[in-house]
């Protein structure tokens, strides 16, 4: 089957026609660095779609299989099947200068990454496409975004299920379908460059375990340490700062690689040697102590109290959107002082979340939960894409349109419904295409007391997401078990025509409202914190996903902050407004949405916290915005970032 199969004009399919390589793998898990691959499939297609090879094989993995009932790949069944390192040469060729495709492609490219480099070889692969974030944006209307669901939508046969090679096949009916769609609303491809991060000297470094204990403060002059204290270690010592590093750790104390204000000792041999550590230490008034008292206090560390599985069962503080940064000014955002928009809850179908709404920015202090009644206006069900306009006037649009019960939409896809065009607007590039699909547009004074003539698409899956405000509140169901069904995403994406480079980042935090290592802090450089609980996915240059193990965090684990930053001078005022998606798994059915709009001058904006509250979780909206960068964030939050 060829691209131009169904009725489309060939000609609007030229932006599509790449050599493909389709790519399933399935796998003993889900973490790359440790898990193998146990049966790999490629087809490769041509610019026209039409296939021009296939390969797959199982493969012998040399460790347990992982979840028999979820791929059917018994250790009996896979004995005897070539190794990986035996098939890597042919499968590299079937990549060798085409764009890899997969459905949740990173998952697929990182496990084919780690396979290479362990067989010291290099994967070719420079380029790579999600259909998963391909469907995101062309939005059509199913009730989530599984490969089997989409292909029971584009009428793609499905025989096996986690079986790589039809996956794969069905795979290449998938990306078929979906680049026609694709053609028809006029969308770029999001495309993720691959540059090589794999070597023949690959080797995983193994993950910090977490402290069990909470920090009881700083040291005392005279004072003995504490289980939970937060220790650094700076300048050359005599003893190896390996070993120091693990007999610290071995005592229950919490060994950190930089200084912050909840620092309980520094220790370093010669303060005077002016190390960045030792400065901020003199700054913050972190206690320093050299080597030899380190070692002394070693041998009497006192029992510190434990992490508890959950705060007690009252509403934490609500999350304050920033750390105690002394040198930040207040955010300025435009709807700061507007009032917010009706309180919402979703439909019955869902399993017991509740929306609240609360004023933005939080103020302090705990507030009370409720469950107030189903959102209702004359934009219900509706998603609103506004065009054209000054910075305040699309965030009042925006927000308008909210607080009318729909959703603001920031880039055209299958699921816009209406068009607002204020001034300017009318030479959006996209009003073509708008007006092909016969889309109703109107003018900012329609927002006012809008007429709506037809009724809303038969969507539930797009009525069933809650519109958060900003400031508005979800409580997450709760989720059993581990795994990628119980993992909870956040995905953010901005404006497709954005020029300037937009960083996806999260924090976790403790009791503290810091880092408790800095490996928890999850960015591009370092996009997987220890045990993978906490993962960022890039789904393309406009797009990008956080991924979290509700069920397996850390007792330490209180809150999971997901920013956004941009790389360089530009402001988010012209970057414009930021879309965030949140729901259980990749693929699944999104629970939460909220467009966020930052002022002018920003260049960090936090667009939602995942906290606890009692033994359950919340998600908040925050949509904060900041002129420091991204340093001067993660500092805030006890990181220390190098320039």
């Amino acid at each position: 089957m060829s691209l131009t199969s169904a009725a489309a004009d060939p000609s609007d399919l030229r932006d599509y026609a790449f050599e493909w390589a389709l790519v399933d793998v399935e796998t003993s898990g889900l973490v790359p660095r440790r898990d193998r691959v146990l049966s790999v499939a490629v087809v490769t297609l041509g610019p026209d779609g039409e296939q021009t090879g296939e390969f797959s094989t199982l493969l012998d993995p040399g460790c347990d299989p992982g979840p028999v009932h979820v791929h059917g790949l018994t250790a009996e069944r896979l004995r005897g099947a070539p190794a990986f390192e035996e098939v890597a040469e042919r499968i590299g060729a079937l990549l060798e200068g085409r764009v890899l495709v997969a459905h949740n492609a990173q998952f697929d490219y990182d496990f084919l990454a780690h396979e290479f480099a362990r067989a010291r070889l290099r994967l070719p692969v420079a380029r790579r496409l999600c259909t998963l974030a391909l469907n995101r944006r062309v939005d059509p209307p199913t009730d989530d975004l599984r490969l089997g669901t989409l292909a029971a939508h584009y009428g793609v046969p499905q025989v096996k299920a986690h079986d790589a090679l039809d996956d794969t096949r069905v795979l290449a009916g998938v990306l078929r379908a979906t680049l026609r769609e694709a053609a028809q609303l006029d969308l770029s491809l999001p495309l993720v460059a691959c540059p090589p991060r794999q070597d023949a000297q690959f080797a995983p470094k193994p993950p910090k375990t977490p402290c069990a204990f909470r920090n009881p403060g700083r040291l005392t002059t005279g004072g003995p340490l504490v289980q939970g204290m937060k220790i650094a270690v700076t300048g050359e010592t005599v003893t190896a700062r390996t070993d120091l590093l693990l007999r610290g750790s071995a005592a229950g104390l919490n060994m950190m690689s930089s200084v912050s204000r909840h620092t309980s000792a520094l220790v370093v041999n010669d303060p005077s040697a002016g190390s960045a550590k030792a400065r901020r230490a003199l700054t913050e008034g972190v206690p320093v102590i050299d080597e030899a008292a380190f070692l002394r206090l070693l041998g009497d560390v006192r029992p510190g109290v434990p992490h508890e599985g959950a705060p007690p069962e009252t509403e934490a503080v609500p999350p304050s959107g920033s750390p105690a940064l002394p040198a930040v000014p207040a955010p300025r955002t435009p709807e700061a002082a507007e009032a917010v928009a009706p309180e919402t809850t979703g439909p019955a179908a869902l399993p017991g979340p509740a929306v609240r709404t609360e004023p933005a920015p939080p103020a302090a202090g705990p507030k009370p939960g409720r469950r107030p009644g189903k959102p209702r206006g004359p934009l219900t069900g509706r998603r609103v894409l506004v065009l054209g306009g000054t910075h305040p006037d699309a965030v009042a649009a925006r927000t308008r349109v909210v607080e009318l019960g729909g959703a603001a939409a920031i880039n055209l896809s299958a699921g816009v419904t209406d068009v607002v065009v204020l001034d300017g607007g009318h030479t959006d590039r996209r009003l073509p295409r708008i007006a092909a699909l016969l889309l109703p547009t109107h003018d900012a004074a329609w927002l006012a007391a809008p007429v709506v003539t037809a009724a809303p698409p038969a969507d539930d899956r797009r009525t069933a997401a809650h519109v958060l405000p900003r400031g508005g509140v979800v409580d997450l169901p709760l989720q059993h078990g581990r795994g990628e069904a119980h993992r909870w995403t956040v995905t953010a994406s901005w404006a497709q025509q954005t020029a300037c480079e937009i960083d996806v980042v999260a924090f976790v935090l403790d009791e503290d409202e810091q880092v408790s290592f800095d490996e928890d802090f999850v960015f591009y450089g370092a996009p997987e914190n220890p045990g993978g609980t906490v993962r960022l996915l890039s789904d393309g240059p406009t797009e990008q996903t956080v991924s979290v193990d509700l069920a397996t965090l850390p007792p330490s684990a209180r809150k999971v902050v997901i920013a956004a930053a941009i790389d360089g001078s530009p402001a988010f005022g012209e970057v414009g407004a930021l879309h965030i998606v949140s729901g259980p798994g990749s693929s699944a059915a999104a629970l939460a949405q909220a467009t966020l709009d930052a002022a002018t001058t920003e260049r960090t904006m936090l667009l939602a916290e995942i906290y606890r509250r009692g033994q359950s979780w919340r998600m908040r909206a925050v949509g904060q915005g900041y002129d420091h960068g991204l340093g001067a964030l993660a500092r805030g939050y006890g990181v220390d970032v190098a320039d």
